[in-house]
C-alpha cells in the first residue's frame, strides 16, 4: 500500500531525528559514537517503508564505516540483504542472507511463515534464540513491495549449495551444545567460521 505524502513526511522526519541525535552522540563523546540506546538501528526499516532503496544503501555505507566491528542484529542484515537486492547488488545480497543466517537461523522460515520448530543447539544469545523471530522479526513473503525479493530469496536458501552450508552450520552448534572442554568448543567454532567465510566467497563469485 502506497504511503500518503504525510505518512512519507514523518518517516522522513523521524530519520532526520534519528540522524541528529546520532551526530549528537558523536559530539558528546568526543568525535566516537556510543549509541546506547542502539538508534543506528532504526533507518533501515524506515528507508525500506519508504521504498528509498538507495537513501537506504548511502545509510548502510556510512554504518559500515562508522560502526565496522558492530555485531549486528539478524534483523538489521535481513533488511541490509533486501537494500541491497534492491539496488541490484545480488551477490552482497547473499552474503548478507548468509550472515542473517548465522545470527539465527531461524529467521527463514519466520520470513515464509513457515512453522517454527526450537533447535537443540547451543546459542549464545536471546538473538540468536526462536523467541526472538518471533517476538521482534517484522517481515514477511507476503509483503507487497518484498514479492521479487521473497522469490530470490527462496530460489537461493533452496539450492543445494546454500542447504548443505546450512545444515553442516547447524550440526556443528549442535555439537557445541553439548560440548564443554574448552579446545574442542574452540575447534567447532573455528569449523563454523571457516564454513562461513568459504561459503561467502563462493556467493560473492556469482554461485548460489
Amino acid at each position: 500500500m502506497a504511503l500518503t505524502p504525510k505518512q512519507e513526511e514523518r518517516i522522513r522526519a523521524k530519520i532526520k531525528q534519528i540522524k541528529a541525535a546520532l551526530a549528537a552522540d558523536k559530539k558528546f563523546w568526543h568525535g566516537y559514537y556510543h549509541d546506547g540506546q542502539g538508534l543506528r538501528y532504526g533507518p533501515p526499516r524506515l528507508f525500506i517503508q519508504l521504498g528509498d532503496y538507495t537513501g537506504g544503501l548511502r545509510y548502510f555505507n556510512w554504518f559500515n564505516k562508522n560502526f565496522p566491528d558492530d555485531a549486528r542484529y539478524p534483523d538489521f542484515l535481513f533488511e541490509w540483504a533486501i537494500i541491497l537486492f534492491k539496488t541490484h547488488r545480488q551477490n552482497e545480497a547473499k552474503k548478507k542472507v548468509l550472515e542473517a543466517f548465522t545470527r539465527n537461523t531461524y529467521i527463514f522460515d519466520k520470513f515464509f511463515g513457515r512453522p517454527i520448530v526450537p533447535i537443540e543447539k547451543w546459542e549464545g544469545s536471546n538473538l540468536e534464540t526462536s523467541e526472538f523471530v518471533i517476538n521482534y522479526f517484522q517481515y514477511s513473503d507476503k509483503q507487497e513491495n518484498l514479492l521479487e525479493f521473497a522469490e530470490w530469496l527462496d530460489e537461493l536458501i533452496q539450492s543445494e549449495r546454500f542447504k548443505h552450508f546450512c545444515d553442516e552450520y547447524i550440526e556443528i552448534y549442535k555439537s557445541l551444545k553439548h560440548e564443554h572442554e574448552y579446545k574442542k568448543r574452540v575447534s567447532l567454532i573455528g569449523k563454523a567460521n571457516k564454513l562461513e567465510a568459504s561459503i561467502k566467497n563462493i556467493l560473492l563469485n556469482g554461485m548460489s
